[in-house]
C-alpha cells in the first residue's frame, strides 16, 4: 500500500475498528481510564485516532490511541474520529511503538515488547539494526531504535521479552529489578519457573548477583532446580522483612480516587488506631 493520508478526520463505527495485531501496550481500567471515560461522555474524543484499512475488509486497524478506542466502548460512543494511513504492515508497527513510547507512565514489559515489535519491523524492511549482526543492508543507529536508550539498553529490554509472563509480572509491580530481570531471561523456561516457585514460597527476589550465578551456572549446564531454590533462599545484605499486597486486592475498601500511596497512608492509620485500642484495652485490664 502507498503512504497517503486522509488529513480530515471521517467518523468510523467502533465495531469496525481492531486494534493493532500483536501492540505491546497495556490497556488497564483503572482511575485514569476512568477519568478518560468520564472526560469522553462530556466533551467526546478531542483528538482523532490514527488508523490504517484492513486489506479487503470494511474495517481498520488502530495504529494511534488504543486507550481513547477501549474508553469509547465503555463511555457507550458508537462512532469514533479517525484519521486514515495506509500504511503496510512493518511501517504501521513502527508508528504504533514510536506513537506511545513517549508516555508518563510506562511498563518495562510495555517497552521490551515495544522495542522489540520495531526492531522487528524494521528487519523485514531489510535494514540492520545495531542489535542484529546478520541483517544485509544498512546498519541503523540506536537514534532509529529509541531517542532515549542506547543501543544497549535496548537490547537489554528486547532480553526481556524471553522471560515468562509471571517474571515480567513481578517488573512490572517493581517487585523485582529490571537488572535481575535481565539475567533470569537467559534461564530457559522449566527453569524461570523453578525461580519463580522458589521466589513465592520464600515471598523475595534474587539479587543481581544471585541472578548472575544462576546465569552462568546454567551456561555451564550446572544449574538445578535444587541449586536455585538454594541461592534464592540465601540471606542478603541488609534484607529486611516485608508485607506486600496486590493493589487490587485491596483496591475495593478504597474509594475509587485514592492512589497506591493513599492506600497505604491509610492501612497504617487503621493499624496505629488499632494498636492504641489494643494499648488502652491492657491498660483498662491492669487497673
Amino acid at each position: 500500500m502507498k503512504n497517503e493520508t486522509n488529513r480530515t478526520p471521517v467518523l468510523i463505527p467502533v465495531d469496525k475498528l481492531r486494534p493493532f495485531e500483536g501492540h505491546p501496550y497495556k490497556v488497564i481500567d483503572n482511575d485514569e481510564m476512568n477519568s478518560l471515560i468520564e472526560s469522553i461522555q462530556e466533551q467526546g474524543i478531542m483528538s482523532p485516532l490514527i488508523v490504517r484499512p484492513i486489506e479487503n475488509t470494511d474495517e481498520y486497524e488502530v495504529i494511534s490511541g488504543h486507550r481513547r478506542l477501549h474508553a469509547a466502548e465503555k463511555a457507550g460512543i458508537r462512532e469514533i474520529p479517525a484519521l486514515i494511513y495506509a500504511l503496510d504492515r512493518d511501517t504501521a508497527a513502527i508508528a504504533v511503538v514510536d506513537s506511545n513510547l513517549h508516555r508518563e507512565h510506562i511498563l518495562p514489559s510495555e517497552k521490551a515488547f515495544a522495542y522489540k515489535l520495531k526492531m522487528d519491523a524494521m528487519s523485514h524492511q531489510g535494514k540492520r539494526t545495531d542489535l542484529t549482526s546478520d541483517r544485509v543492508g544498512p546498519k541503523l543507529t540506536a537514534d532509529e531504535i529509541s531517542d532515549s536508550d542506547s543501543a544497549t539498553q535496548v537490547k537489554r529490554y528486547i532480553r526481556l521479552t524471553y522471560l515468562v509472563p509471571e517474571l515480567l509480572e513481578y517488573m512490572d509491580e517493581g517487585r523485582m529489578a529490571f537488572s535481575v530481570g535481565v539475567e533470569l531471561s537467559y534461564l530457559d523456561t522449566d527453569f524461570q519457573y523453578a525461580v519463580l516457585d522458589a521466589m513465592s514460597q520464600e515471598d523475595c527476589t534474587p539479587s543481581y548477583a544471585q541472578a548472575v550465578r544462576m546465569k552462568n551456572m546454567y551456561r555451564e549446564e550446572m544449574l538445578t532446580e535444587d541449586e536455585i531454590y538454594s541461592i534464592v533462599c540465601e540471606e542478603k545484605a541488609n534484607q529486611q522483612e516485608k508485607v506486600s499486597f496486590k493493589a487490587e486486592d485491596l483496591r475495593r475498601f478504597f474509594p475509587k480516587s485514592y492512589t497506591t500511596q493513599d492506600m497505604e497512608k491509610a492501612i497504617i492509620q487503621i493499624v496505629e488506631a488499632d494498636y492504641r485500642r489494643r494499648q488502652r484495652n491492657r491498660d483498662d485490664g491492669a487497673r
